[in-house]
């Protein structure tokens, strides 16, 4: 069965899917009809350690806010310690949470977009696990909801709970891309935000594979606020972000919003193409009026190298388009969900 842009079990695990999830009042009745539903969307990768103190704090959180009911969609992302089996004894014992599990690791973005897609609620909010993003900041998000608000942003006022290479090297990576790019994606604001059933809707409608969330939030607009905090240090565990994959991750968001990159090229030739007119110009002329000089050898080699590096850079450039392309023609999957457990169910599917 597939979804928007995932591959879904045929067992019928999700009520109501069929191509796209149900969204009827009688498929998302999670609790009294007078309740508004809203739906955490909460990706784990190895936390195995730290899903007890997400436990513990969530739970509080949802019984404080009069006439919202929750469910907690909790996406395993081919996580290789305990966490499913901690996520699925929690499922067991509160029916409030899902536990999708997808059939390996595909990354953050693409479990992101699972949980996005099977949140059943009339606002959705994306959470991490490891509790930088704050749970007492939810109530917060919901009020502007209920005031009209589309898409509530969290903005990080101070990350001095990040190092100050991370700090840096996003400031950077913020100033570039809205540089380049027409989709301005909001400097320090993460994907811990709430959306509206009409922002989620639109969200399933965008057909990429390769998903830069933080810009697709961006792109599809809607009537937004923001609301900010202090971003806490981890409870427990590391990031598994390397500073490779953010590397990739900065390429993916530019590549994805912009084709600056490649048009910057078409600029550097003709600027290249002048230079040489110019100097063979002066060459001619120089010739013509002094004679021939001594043959310059190394600025030639120098010149030859310069050359051949820009074509160099340029191909790769090229390649990241090409590359994106061929990925989104083959029309694989963005993710595939191995199982879901909820309504208590348990054990996995071998």
């Amino acid at each position: 069965m597939t979804g928007p842009t995932g591959l879904w079990p045929k067992t019928g695990e999700v009520p109501g899917f069929s191509g796209t999830i149900d969204r009827s009042p009688d498929s998302r009745s999670l609790s009294p009809k007078d309740k508004s539903i809203v739906s955490l969307v909460v990706p784990f990768y190895n936390e195995g350690e730290g899903v007890f103190f997400f436990h513990e704090a969530i739970v509080p959180i949802m019984e404080q806010i009069p006439g919202i009911g929750f469910e907690v969609v909790c996406v395993d992302d081919g996580s290789r310690d305990n966490t499913l089996d901690v996520l699925v004894d929690i499922a067991r014992r509160d029916s409030r949470f899902r536990v999708v599990e997808l059939s390996r690791n595909f990354g953050k973005e693409a479990a992101l977009t699972a949980g996005i897609d099977a949140a059943r609620g009339d606002a959705v909010i994306p959470i991490d696990a490891d509790l930088q993003d704050p749970p007492e900041l939810i109530p917060v998000l919901i009020d502007e909801w209920r005031k009209g608000a589309e898409m509530v942003l969290a903005h990080r006022s101070d990350r001095r709970s990040d190092t100050f290479m991370k700090r840096k090297t996003a400031e950077f990576f913020y100033r570039i891309h809205n540089k380049l790019s027409n989709v301005k994606v909001p400097e320090n604001v993460g994907d811990f935000r709430l959306m509206d059933r009409a922002v989620v809707e639109s969200l399933k409608r965008l057909p990429e594979r390769q998903r830069f969330m933080k810009g697709l939030f961006t792109w599809v607009g809607f009537r937004t606020v923001t609301v900010s905090y202090v971003r806490k240090p981890r409870i427990t565990g590391a990031t598994k972000l390397s500073p490779w994959k953010l590397w990739n991750f900065a390429l993916e968001g530019i590549t994805s919003f912009s084709t600056a990159p490649l048009r910057i090229w078409t600029y550097v030739g003709v600027v290249g193409a002048l230079a040489a007119f110019l100097y063979g110009s002066f060459i001619a002329l120089r010739t013509i009026f002094f004679g021939v000089d001594v043959p310059g050898y190394a600025s030639l080699l120098v010149s030859i190298l310069f050359i051949g590096s820009l074509q160099l850079i340029s191909i790769g450039v090229l390649g990241e388009y090409i590359g994106r392309i061929y990925l989104e023609t083959k029309q694989r999957p963005t993710y595939i969900v191995r199982k879901v457990y909820q309504d208590g169910s348990s054990g996995r599917e071998e």
